[in-house]
């Protein structure tokens, strides 16, 4: 007698055709394009990855990017396999990745869509050499300008404008997790099959998470009233439950065990930056879409991370990420006093 189990396998490409039908039946099949493109993306990358310690891919290039830091091998190859990935499948009118000064055009001879892709292609790379996991950031929105290549306007569109965002998570496991704005869910990489599986359906983070994550190494250039609210959530003032300390120092994987388990990610200015670290167009926007699609937010300190209107391509923002009411509580202490000095 043959014992069926009850567990459906759900691929990614099936889920998204489902997905479609159900909240998008007018859909031209476009963005889900994107999307399966991204999940090969995610593939190849993953590849290079798992085999990083013997093929001669870990370790720093010659180069930097656009931002003077140092460009790791890993961080080259997975900017190039997004890019080719992506750019021939009619489907987008331009990229931009945190790894290059401008806008990347579709070159000539292949269709352009009306979609913008924005990627952080290998977040955390600087920890690949000690095997701490590493990620994909990304983010589309619609092109909002005429003719068929993308402009730079069609970039500086505030986060409330994306129509997909999500990360791939290079660790123990390979995750995708992404949301259209029908919630958050996460795929994992069946390396047997070569397939992404349904494996986390409508992730919820819990309003009050466990873990506080922020580098204390920048404690000495904080404001106090930043000061206070680290004390509050180490439970040192007030009356609040402490969280535990974890900060891995690779955003994906801090942002990822916080979604799952709830807690605070934090990357806060400070009095030698005000502008803050993390890239709005690459990584805050794309996580705080995430967050607030699973019941949590994402502030700047001030205000909705996905309300501010970039003016350049790789602005920067300081970012409070994570269960709603840590969230809150980082508002509630911050806002006044930032408000106060205009950061």
């Amino acid at each position: 007698m043959v014992h069926h189990t009850d567990v459906s396998v759900v691929t990614i490409e099936r889920f998204i055709i489902e997905q479609e039908k159900r909240h998008a039946p007018q859909a031209t099949g476009e963005l889900s394009g994107i999307l399966y493109d991204l999940a090969l993306a995610a593939k190849m990358i993953a590849n290079k990855v798992r085999s990083a310690g013997l093929a001669d891919v870990l370790g720093a290039t010659a180069g930097t990017n656009v931002h003077g830091e140092t460009q790791q091998k890993l961080d080259v190859l997975a900017n190039d396999i997004m890019i080719k990935a992506l750019d021939h499948g009619g489907r987008l009118c331009a990229m931009a990745s945190e790894e290059e000064p401008d806008i990347i055009p579709i070159p000539e001879g292949f269709r352009t869509g009306k979609y913008c892709l924005l990627f952080d292609p290998l977040d955390g790379s600087s920890n690949i050499d000690v095997n701490v996991p590493v990620g994909t950031i990304f983010s589309v929105l619609k092109k909002v300008t005429p003719g068929p290549q993308g402009e730079l306007e069609d970039m500086l569109q505030s986060g409330r404008q994306q129509v997909a965002a999500g990360y791939v998570i290079y660790g123990s496991s390979t995750m995708l997790v992404y949301t259209t704005g029908q919630g958050v869910h996460g795929f994992t990489l069946d390396p047997s099959i070569g397939e992404f599986l349904l494996s986390h359906s409508n992730i919820r983070t819990p309003p009050r998470g466990r873990y506080l994550s922020v580098n204390d190494a920048y404690a000495g250039d904080w404001d106090e009233s930043l000061h206070s609210l680290m004390r509050r959530y180490r439970g040192l003032e007030g009356s609040r439950k402490p969280l535990s300390v974890r900060y891995v120092g690779s955003l994906v994987a801090d942002f990822h065990r916080n979604l799952l388990g709830g807690g605070l990610f934090a990357y806060p200015a400070n009095r030698q930056n005000r502008r803050g670290k993390l890239r709005l167009l690459y990584e805050a926007n794309p996580l705080a879409f995430i967050a607030e699609q699973a019941g949590g937010g994402a502030i700047d300190g001030t205000m909705p991370v996905l309300d501010i209107v970039p003016t350049e391509l790789h602005q920067r923002t300081p970012l409070f990420i994570g269960s709603a009411e840590d969230v809150e509580l980082a508002r509630t202490v911050l806002a006044p006093a930032l408000s106060g000095v205009g950061a």
